[in-house]
């Protein structure tokens, strides 16, 4: 059964536990859930954490509405705890910070390009899980989130069906502005925040969700997601800058609108306007240039199993972070020989994973382990990995890559071509 009590190693003694762990897994590491609270939202009760753990954490830290894959990168939350967003990696009753095995593997666990380059894991996800929908917000670029010493975030959506049975209060998503937006439209707006609703959302488009899709967000994008529970790689940050000053009735904090902005800018609203990536935002075709529905991979398919692209086309001609969903019938086995590390999480059945027992659980209590998450090193994907599907169901599992780990990527609109 899945350990619910483990001692916390410390990072000076991951070396030892690592090479044990590497050992018995094949290179493939048990994480643990990574569980965290938005004190703003409404927890859209899908990602199956018990009903009495919704705010395991206390109501003054908000309800858990989102669940972190893989991750080393902190939660940038008020009140937070000091490990809050990171994964742990689990052991024969022993834990430590995946974030601490990295450091200690470098290379072996998340390839040697990406060691080399950015001495982290530079990328994770997430389910986001939200009963309604949130406000109309952007990602820092990078040039932006540099200024309060952090890095920007273009993120991925995709909609498991698997978790997408209940379409909760608002299956839209509003995205971008309207072309012909103008920055001082976008700024009577922040003037406007403490006057109720200062109106951004007619300033934007809604586009309706549909599970099994997905989209690419750049950074400096406004979104307004809606409530369809997303599984969203992305990049290694959590910054963040809220637009909209009211949502069903529940005021949005300025603090909220700056809190990843310079301290002399917060009130300089055209700096903070021109944190948007203009062009991106005005596009008249928002849809055909960030729609992405999933693409077979023939590479990786075979008799009894299929792994399609879900998130994929880069940004900006850059692939930081990319994304697929494997699919092994019940009975069939496959041997993935994925070219980087990835983190792994299991929507639907139950198999193994070179040996390692996989089961997507019904409900999970907070602070207990499953047996649904791993950590897919870079070791272990080029030596080949064995899936195998032991249950009567589809195995279906979601994995997400770091930067440049493929040759090529399908394209943005290349599902059309189907």
């Amino acid at each position: 059964m899945p350990e619910t009590q483990s001692k916390v190693i410390a990072k000076d003694n991951v070396g030892k536990i690592l090479d044990l762990a590497m050992n018995r897994g094949k290179g493939i590491l048990r994480l643990t859930p990574t569980w965290v609270p938005r004190s703003f939202l409404h927890p859209g009760k899908r990602i199956k954490l018990a009903p009495t753990d919704w705010y395991a954490l206390g109501t003054h830290r908000g309800g858990i509405d989102e669940r972190w894959f893989a991750s080393t990168t902190e939660a940038a939350n008020e009140n937070r705890a000091p490990d809050e967003g990171l994964s742990y990696v689990v052991f024969e009753g022993q834990r430590f910070l995946l974030k601490d095995a990295v450091a200690e593997g470098k290379g072996k666990i998340i390839g040697e390009a990406i060691w080399n380059q950015y001495q982290r894991w530079p990328v994770y996800s997430k389910f986001f899980d939200n009963m309604g929908p949130i406000p109309h917000h952007m990602h820092q670029q990078f040039q932006h989130a540099k200024l309060t010493g952090q890095e920007g975030k273009p993120e991925c959506y995709y909609f498991p069906p698997q978790l997408n049975a209940a379409e909760n209060h608002f299956d839209y998503t509003f995205m971008g502005l309207e072309p012909g937006t103008t920055k001082e439209d976008v700024i009577r707006c922040l003037e406007n925040w403490n006057r109720g609703d200062n109106g951004i959302l007619d300033l934007s488009k809604a586009y309706r969700l549909k599970p099994g899709t997905g989209w690419m967000i750049p950074a400096g994008v406004l979104h307004a997601p809606g409530s369809m529970c997303t599984y969203e790689p992305q990049w290694g940050s959590d910054v963040f800058g809220m637009f909209q000053s009211l949502v069903e009735g529940r005021r949005v904090p300025w603090d909220l609108c700056v809190k990843d902005v310079p301290k002399d800018k917060h009130q300089d609203l055209a700096f903070i306007v021109d944190q948007l990536d203009w062009e991106k935002n005005v596009d008249p075709y928002f849809g055909l240039h960030n729609y992405v529905e999933p693409i077979v991979d023939p590479e990786f398919s075979g008799p009894g199993y299929t792994d399609r692209w879900i998130d994929y086309g880069g940004f900006d001609g850059q692939q930081l972070v990319s994304a697929k969903e494997l699919t092994v019938e019940p009975g069939a086995k496959c041997v993935l020989k994925d070219p980087g590390a990835s983190g792994w999480i299991t929507v639907q059945g139950s198999g193994k994973i070179n040996g390692m027992p996989l089961q997507t659980p019904a409900m999970i209590r907070f602070g207990a382990d499953t047996w649904d998450e791993v950590f897919i090193t870079a070791e272990a994907a080029k030596a080949g990995v064995e899936i195998e599907n032991t249950g009567g169901e589809p195995l279906v599992a979601l994995r997400y890559f770091g930067p440049n780990v493929h040759k090529s990527t399908p394209k943005i609109g290349d599902h059309r071509k189907k």
